[in-house]
């Protein structure tokens, strides 16, 4: 089989041929790493890449030991490179940071764990902002990530390198995580799909705190629904490591998704009635997307919810100080490492340490409030909408967006707002494709009940039969 067939199969095909022995995990190995180089160097979106012959002895030994694994898993000699923020044995885990450049000691995180144990080869690390802050993929140790679809634009972030490789076939699958719109936003500006999951699903983070630090997740990224399905099935489930981990089993995520879609209700967001400010034509094409629901058979109806946003985000503004400032705090405490964090880490830090424990308890009963809100909302209708972002893809030389529509972004994440309450609720969150604006892709994102990752990805999937956006392919691949 050719090497570019190999690259452009979904992961269900792939999968498929190798436990067949159609292709050997070899052949899939030569091929991924043939695509890598050919061009990673105009994106740079997979970093720390091992070397090429271990690799291949690696894809090899798969090959000679096929017959003696009983239960070879999905992702049996897949290649693999797990986003720069999960823990990885063997290979380096900076973060993006010089503190971690050459840092070796992390230990494999849940997800990469679970995808050692699906079959998988990890091949290196693929490319995030500085400890994930900010929602465009650049850094000091490896420099800025940049648009599979247009390589003068920002690739999102913070899972831009996976959003990057995924959308130009440099892996089949790929993992990310999400606090503040890290899976969704890469995900809709690359065009590939991606799943934050509902609080819980997936035991996520580093093990020093497994109570509070639940606002960040990590999640499947994938070309296709159906393979965003399966790689949910391999990262969900309980780990007694993680106490706040779901029960469930996630065997339902492996079958088929096909579901009637005809008279499902979609609840159209939009800009919260005006809240938020957009860059001119976002909203008007968004809304514009919208018709693919129509044509899955939903009804389509704008709603505005009951709540003062502005509490939300003076709600979110506390709990991720007191989130990301207490995780990054001996860091800040070590004179030369502190003149080694980006500004933004900075910030985060010193807003965190004034925060009182009055502050942060209240931050929480706002977002108890905003929860039972969504829940009023839930009993009429089946799925939340928002757009993934409130600009189009940035000039990746800007660090951020400072003024979106005339209004001045008072943080560095405050242009990604319309992210936050999804996360803040806990729920499970799908980011799809909905077109493009001067070539460059846009996104959707669709808000599910609790523990509803079935339900939105059924509807993920219906809403890939009636779109056309997975036609269109970056100029780089062609």
């Amino acid at each position: 089989m050719l090497e570019t067939n190999i690259t452009s199969l979904s992961a269900i095909e792939l999968s498929k041929l190798i436990h067949q022995r159609t292709v050997s995990c070899e052949e899939v190995m030569q091929a991924y790493l043939r695509q890598i180089q050919r061009l990673n160097h105009h994106v740079n979106a997979i970093v720390s890449l091992q070397d090429e012959e271990q690799l291949l002895q690696y894809a090899r030994d798969k090959d000679q030991q096929f017959h003696e694994v009983v239960n070879k898993g999905f992702l049996y000699g897949f290649p693999l490179a797990p986003k720069d923020l999960a823990g990885t044995r063997g290979i380096p885990t900076t973060m993006g940071s010089p503190i971690f450049k050459n840092n070796l000691h992390a230990q494999d995180s849940i997800v990469v764990e679970r995808m050692r144990a699906a079959g998988g080869i990890l091949i290196g690390k693929t490319n995030v902002p500085e400890f994930g802050l900010g929602s465009h993929t650049y850094n000091q140790v490896f420099g800025t990530t940049l648009n599979s679809y247009d390589q003068t634009k920002s690739a999102g972030g913070s899972s831009g390198g996976a959003a990057v490789a995924l959308a130009l076939h440099m892996l089949p699958i790929a993992d990310g995580s999400d606090f503040g719109g890290s899976l969704r936003n890469p995900s809709a500006w690359n065009n590939v799909y991606g799943l934050r999951p509902s609080q819980g699903r997936v035991p996520s983070g580093n093990g020093l705190e497994v109570y509070y630090d639940q606002l960040p997740t990590d999640g499947p990224m994938a070309r296709n629904v159906s393979d965003l399905a399966m790689m949910l099935a391999i990262h969900s489930g309980h780990d007694p490591r993680y106490p706040l981990s779901l029960q469930s089993s996630p065997d339902i995520y492996q079958h088929s998704l096909e579901a009637n879609m005809q008279g499902k209700r979609v609840g159209w967001l939009g800009d919260f009635g005006g809240y938020l400010p957009m860059e001119e034509g976002l909203l008007e094409q968004s809304t514009q997307s919208l018709k693919y629901f129509e044509a899955m058979g939903c009804v389509v109806e704008p709603v505005i919810p009951q709540f003062d946003m502005n509490q939300l985000w003076q709600a979110w503004l506390v709990l991720r100080a007191f989130v990301t400032g207490g995780k990054l705090m001996s860091l800040y405490q070590n004179p030369e490492q502190r003149a080694l964090l980006k500004p933004e880490a900075i910030w985060e830090i010193e807003q965190s340490i004034t925060l009182k424990a009055s502050e942060v308890f209240q931050a929480s009963v706002t977002r108890t409030a905003w929860t039972k809100e969504l829940q009023r909302l839930f009993q009429t209708y089946d799925v939340l909408v928002l757009p993934s972002a409130q600009v189009f893809a940035f000039d990746a030389q800007q660090t951020w967006p400072k003024v979106i529509a005339g209004h001045a972004m008072d943080t560095y994440h405050r242009w990604m707002e319309v992210v936050f309450g999804p996360t803040l609720a806990g729920l499970p969150v799908l980011a799809i494709p909905a077109g493009f604006h001067q070539g460059i892709p846009f996104g959707l994102q669709l808000i599910g009940k609790p523990g509803g990752e079935l339900e939105l990805l059924q509807m993920g999937f219906a809403w890939e039969q009636v779109t056309p956006f997975a036609e269109v392919k970056p100029t780089l691949l062609k």
